[in-house]
């Protein structure tokens, strides 16, 4: 029989740390090998326990979430997941931080057990935490936070398994989307901060995330990034060097207006595992702009945006995955090759130079009409 997953709790509400102990400890392959009340006696703790996986608090006294993972990933990488509040703005300041620094994965405090979300909250922490103690994690320099396409750069180097193919736009593209799941926040951290301000496409995004994580998503990857990131409102334009990410519980897809432009629209159809889905985006997008769309799958769990990349593959759209050597989990990108949805692999630190390539032309035209 395997060994139990070893987890060390850092956590100074002792409500909410019994919970998780509980919760983590009624799982027959998992086993909670300490409890630490502060950032400090974490770190002290990771020293002599080794756990496997840590869940880290953000806010506690002595020494906060961050900096303990920025401690811990920097002398003693392990996986990390953030369990946090998502109600407390300068919490999810914090928390982005700490997943910049290292941190896997964040997820929202639990509910008691008489709560009516309990439930959900205890299945998500458990595939989560089983899901993250399996990452290779890298060591962060402590001023140089690395970013998910480093880690990949570090860990493996898995070629390519799909041969690129360099296609020139007879006419231009007119939307991207992107789909990602867990390491999704690093990974788009990474790929947007790569594009340059006048990146002449707008580019829709669906990212599972715990409900009411988002807002603080969109903050952090607007400090670096030079494109406008906000959150899709229902029937707004979408406009090149903007970044439109999916509201909770609502699917985010692409509709025509009656100007020919392209807009923003919702849906709620229940029969998807996921809400809002990667899957729905993609194949709005593939009915509405078909081979004029680039579509990017992203690390994550799971097999969410494989079906729906295949119908943008099969109407010419570009399609593009992020190669497994550099994802947190490669379930989606991998479901997607397999279907045959994928025209090119692409290791994440150099998917934004490739997106900026095929863009190249309607960047070009753009200048020419504005200086002509």
């Amino acid at each position: 029989m395997n060994q139990p997953l070893r987890i060390l709790i850092v956590e100074d509400s002792a409500v909410v740390s019994m919970l998780l102990k509980a919760i983590l400890n009624n799982e027959p392959d998992m086993e909670v090998v300490g409890v630490a009340a502060d950032g400090q006696q974490g770190v002290e703790m990771v020293s002599h326990l080794k756990p496997d996986l840590i869940t880290m608090d953000i806010r506690m006294p002595v020494m906060d979430g961050f900096e303990a993972t920025r401690e811990i990933m920097s002398t003693q990488p392990t996986p990390i997941v953030v369990i946090s509040s998502s109600v407390d703005d300068e919490e999810l300041k914090i928390t982005f931080r700490a997943i910049e620094a290292g941190a896997l994965s964040v997820l929202e405090k639990p509910h008691g057990p008489g709560h009516p979300k309990f439930e959900d909250n205890r299945i998500e922490i458990v595939e989560m935490v089983r899901a993250m103690a399996e990452v290779k994690v890298v060591r962060h320099l402590r001023h140089r936070p690395q970013s998910a396409a480093n880690q990949g750069q570090e860990s493996q180097t898995t070629p390519s398994s799909c041969t690129p193919h360099y296609r020139v736009p007879s006419q231009p593209y007119e939307v991207m989307a992107v789909g990602a799941s867990t390491g999704g926040p690093q990974a788009l951290h990474a790929l947007l901060k790569s594009l340059p301000a006048d990146f002449p496409l707008p580019i829709c995004v669906v990212q599972h995330i715990s409900p009411g994580f988002i807002g603080g998503l969109i903050q952090w990857l607007n400090t670096d990034s030079a494109l406008k990131v906000k959150l899709a409102e229902e029937g707004e334009a979408l406009r090149s060097g903007h970044v439109y990410f999916a509201r909770d519980g609502m699917h985010l897809e692409v509709h025509r207006a009656l100007d020919g432009g392209l807009q923003v629209g919702f849906s709620l159809q229940p029969e998807s595992l996921h809400r809002p889905a990667v899957d729905q985006l993609f194949k709005s997008v593939a009915k509405e702009c078909g081979a004029l769309s680039i579509g990017v799958i992203l690390t994550g769990m799971g097999d969410d945006g494989a079906k729906g990349l295949k119908v943008m593959h099969e109407r010419l759209a570009m399609t593009v995955a992020q190669d497994e050597a550099s994802c947190v989990v490669a379930g989606m990108p991998r479901s997607a090759v397999q279907q045959g949805a994928v025209k090119e692999i692409l290791e994440l630190h150099k998917m934004g130079s490739r997106l900026v390539e095929v863009t190249q032309p309607m960047r070009l035209a753009q200048k020419s009409v504005v200086f002509t």
